[in-house]
């Protein structure tokens, strides 16, 4: 018995239309692929009018601003780069919504056919547009055959094409011909609406673009101002000289000499005239418009990555690591919103369109694990396990990214072998004369994190602060006199002891 389709809204889904293109741009069309530019020339009266036109739901201006802004400003450009690649450089996971074969059938299917996509991780930079401008709309474009459905393409449709419904503003509609006013409904399985959820409230309010737009207009001023300082007090005076008896036409030739000297490089001029260059001199102002740029570009970094842990104010490539750029709460609650409008609006209607409607449904999920400073785990494990701490092999391997290895693996490393039985003991004597030293071996080996502790360690913290070489040698020729040696001369001391009594014995 054949059934209406319908999607989440409860709206019924018109197949005929989901291998259309509905979003196409047209010179015709009321949705043009061009558009005036709104940040030459902007001024704080413009901004603030943009600004409230889109709080009233006006927004194509303030959408034409926000794509500019990342076009015109390099360092917005990058943090708001490295935050989309923050989620979108992580390979998705697609589990199953049960153990059934059926269902892990389903979850396979998704796997290959939407997670393994080609053009899945530019769908996921894309979705996370919205972070800038607030909302994102991408068109899925399907492929049909006899009894299946597939994505061919996902386009990312400009958000000048669209509007929020005037009612509620919280409507996504597509700005169209047909009503100019409302716009049009979206086709249900036909869009992927992703909305940024940075603030509560109206999403047309929520853009990271409208929390620094009028920083960055502020540090356009600025570095405007910037060149013309330096193009006016950058190259040193250039004074020309000329004696009492120069004549007017000798004044304009040594006017057009200092005039063309500071690209020219070259002038001819008589004996009796001179060019001086003057220094400019310096003072604490000159450096106001890059305090500034910076400062702004600081409360960019806050507002975009969530901390300004950056190359740029001096950080140290482990502080940078450590930070991951992005602030890992801030990258996880993107993961977070992206996977959940995937599932929604990308692998829900795949599932229906391909096996019908579903009591439950497979979870894709964006997983942004936090960065582990492997260093630090492995100087506290290697502490902590000379004071006695046992701790798993297995969860040791998996904080390092380590795998246990095979029986047939070649390996690097490994522990001596336990200390032998009493019985081993005394079957191994009897075919090895060596059998007691290979006791004194392992016992010297049981304890060898313990022992070799002191002396390592204070080693190992100096070590850190080295930078080549010779300062690691040097380090280590100072740090000798101050090793702490005793526990491992006590472990020779006993073992030499009970390498003597052992060979008294055998002599006697």
């Amino acid at each position: 018995m054949a059934y209406q389709l319908v999607d989440q809204y409860e709206r019924p889904v018109r197949k005929q239309l989901l291998t259309e293109r509905i979003a196409e741009p047209g010179i015709t069309s009321v949705r043009t692929a061009w558009a005036h530019s709104v940040a030459s020339g902007l001024t704080p009266s413009r901004l603030s009018t943009i600004l409230a036109a889109a709080a009233e739901g006006s927004l194509y201006d303030y959408l034409v601003l926000a794509k500019e802004m990342e076009e015109r400003d390099a360092h917005y450009a990058s943090v708001l780069g490295v935050r989309k690649r923050a989620v979108s450089g992580v390979a998705p996971i697609v589990k199953p919504a049960s153990d059934d074969p059926r269902d892990v059938k389903i979850a396979d299917d998704v796997r290959a056919n939407l997670a393994e996509h080609d053009s899945f991780t530019d769908l996921v930079e894309d979705m996370l547009d919205a972070l800038g401008k607030g909302f994102s709309q991408i068109e899925l474009i399907w492929g049909r055959g006899k009894r299946t459905w597939w994505i061919e393409e996902f386009i990312h449709r400009d958000p000048r094409f669209f509007m929020f419904d005037r009612d509620t503003g919280r409507e996504v509609r597509l700005i169209d011909e047909r009503d100019m006013v409302n716009g049009l409904a979206l086709e249900p399985f036909k869009w992927i609406s992703h909305k940024a959820k940075l603030k509560s409230g109206l999403v047309g309010r929520g853009g990271l673009a409208r929390l620094v737009a009028f920083g960055w207009m502020c540090k356009s001023y600025t570095v405007k101002d910037w060149i013309a300082f330096v193009e006016t007090y950058g190259l040193p005076l250039r004074l020309g000289r000329y004696g009492a008896s120069a004549t007017a036409e000798d004044v304009e030739t040594l006017f057009t000499a200092v005039a063309n000297i500071g690209t020219d490089a070259a002038a001819v001029l008589p004996d009796s005239m001179r060019i001086d260059f003057e220094q400019v001199a310096g003072g604490p102002g000159n450096d106001i418009f890059e305090k500034l740029a910076r400062w702004v570009d600081e409360q960019t970094s806050k507002a975009v990555l969530g901390q300004t842990m950056t190359s740029d104010n001096g950080s140290s490539m482990a502080q940078a690591q450590v930070h991951n750029e992005v602030r890992h709460d801030v990258a996880q609650s993107d993961a977070r919103s992206v996977s959940g409008t995937l599932n929604r609006d990308l692998v829900k209607p795949y599932v229906d369109l391909n096996y019908g409607v579903q009591e439950r449904y497979p979870r894709l999920s964006i997983d942004v694990e936090e960065v582990e400073d492997t260093d630090m785990i492995m100087k506290n494990a290697f502490r902590m396990i000379s004071q006695g701490l046992r701790v798993k092999q297995s969860e040791l391997r998996s904080k390092l990214g380590f795998s246990e290895p095979d029986d047939d693996d070649e390996v690097i490393g490994g522990a001596k072998p336990a200390a032998k039985t009493a019985e081993a003991r005394n079957r191994a004597e009897l075919d090895d004369p060596y059998a007691d030293l290979d006791e004194v071996e392992d016992d010297l080996f049981s304890d060898w994190e313990e022992v070799m502790g002191d002396v390592l360690e204070p080693v190992l913290a100096l070590l850190e602060g080295a930078s080549s070489y010779e300062d690691a040698s040097k380090i280590i020729a100072e740090a000798f006199p101050q090793l702490g040696d005793k526990a491992m001369i006590e472990a020779l001391v006993k073992a030499a002891v009970k390498s003597r009594a052992s060979g008294e014995a055998e002599d006697g």
